[in-house]
């Protein structure tokens, strides 16, 4: 062969034509997949935005969650409100409360009805009101309603012999943007307050099923054999027990409920369903040739359990975990709702729907927004946990 007719060519040359794409770990492919996924990353920034809310909101409020001001009892979140002079404006609350605000809906006082009338008057007489030297009349009576819609109460605000029947303006709560509760508690403050206590409840039980489910599920699927069949018994014993039964019984001896109450026994009983999640993993990763490797070269079982079962197992544990929050706080404000749960005057969204049922038809704000809370916190965990679920899975890995 002649020398001639070959040339050297420089190593870096032989790649210039070549597709290069950066080697990505495992955990940076799922985020990059995590990414593309719009209903997770809307998940998540809801996620997001109800820690902020729930655990940084109250610090901008000006209300704690138990102040109480009982002359703003039951504001909705939006003010009918009529006005009567150049510089009066007021509201009339359903509970006939008439209230002194801003046009743009901030509350000023309460206009105080004289001592010496009944607060409980007959509906068809007149309630009287001061304001400065001078009296506002508020004639309610029952009749056909002015927009003619059928029967029912209608009313009459006369100040200075000027009658004002509809309101002329709508405006949104400044002080109260959520509206108020019975005893005149800030909703707002008590919806942030509900927040944190639910998501640290379910965090917390989230946190012991991944600790106790996790190791005792691996250490079953390790095993096998009558070790692994009496390890179930034990999950099958405790599964058996209904939530509400041992919620109870731990209420009973503790002799108070509360929120340690639930948070124990949903740590008692949520890692069950991890236990069983990650034994299914043991038994099918156990038989992999890296484990039968490091068994092989003498590794221990508690390394090979902590070091090759659980870190291969993590993909399906974590989407488990994100699945199990939103499955906490439904609980938790379910226990909160019969009654279980956080003693008075702390808030759960589980309580706050509770204290608003005897005024559901003439107040349905007050079950809206924790109501609203619950869902939009369940919607976003689950949002994540599918994206999860389809980033960490390696078969759905494209290129």
């Amino acid at each position: 062969m002649d020398k001639k007719n070959w040339e050297i060519v420089d190593p870096s040359r032989l790649t210039e034509n070549e597709a290069y794409r950066p080697s990505l770990t495992y955990w940076q492919d799922a985020w990059r997949r995590l990414k593309k996924n719009i209903g997770a990353m809307i998940g998540l920034a809801g996620v997001v935005l109800m820690l902020l809310f729930g655990f940084l909101g109250p610090q901008f409020t000006d209300f704690s969650y138990s102040d109480q001001n009982l002359d703003y009892s039951n504001l909705p979140p939006r003010l009918s409100i009529y006005k009567l002079d150049e510089d009066l404006w007021v509201y009339l609350s359903n509970d006939y409360k008439l209230l002194r605000v801003t046009e743009k809906g901030k509350l000023i006082e309460r206009i105080e009805r004289p001592a010496e009338l009944n607060p409980r008057a007959v509906i068809d007489k007149k309630y009287i009101f001061v304001y400065g030297d001078e009296e506002i009349t508020v004639d309610f009576s029952y009749a056909k309603r002015y927009n003619d819609t059928g029967e029912g109460y209608r009313f009459t605000i006369i100040y200075r012999g000027t009658t004002h029947i509809e309101p002329d303006k709508k405006v949104g709560n400044r002080v109260y943007p959520f509206g108020t509760d019975k005893v005149g508690r800030d909703l707002l403050t008590r919806v942030m307050y509900g927040a944190r206590i639910s998501l640290i409840v379910a965090f917390i039980a989230t946190l012991v099923s991944f600790f106790i489910g996790v190791i005792y599920g691996a250490v079953s699927g390790y095993e096998g054999g009558k070790i692994d069949n009496f390890m179930m018994r034990i999950v099958d014993i405790i599964n058996s027990i209904p939530l509400i039964l041992l919620v109870i019984l731990l209420m009973v001896m503790f002799e108070r409920g509360g929120l340690w109450t639930i948070i124990i026994a949903l740590g008692a009983v949520y890692w069950v369903g991890m236990a069983r999640l990650v034994r299914g993993q043991a038994l099918s990763l156990k038989n992999q040739e890296f484990v039968l490797a490091a068994i092989t070269l003498g590794v221990s079982k508690r390394k090979i359990i902590s070091r090759h079962l659980i870190p291969n197992a993590m993909g399906p544990i974590l989407v488990s975990m994100t699945m199990m929050i939103p499955s906490a706080v439904f609980t938790e404000s379910f226990l909160s709702f019969i009654g279980l749960g956080v003693s008075a005057p702390m808030a759960s969204w589980g309580t706050l729907a509770n204290e608003s049922l005897p005024a559901l038809t003439t107040y349905p704000y007050q079950l809206f927004f924790p109501a609203g809370a619950i869902a939009i916190t369940m919607l976003a965990f689950n949002f994540v946990g599918d994206g999860l679920r389809d980033a960490l899975d390696p078969r759905l890995r494209k290129g």
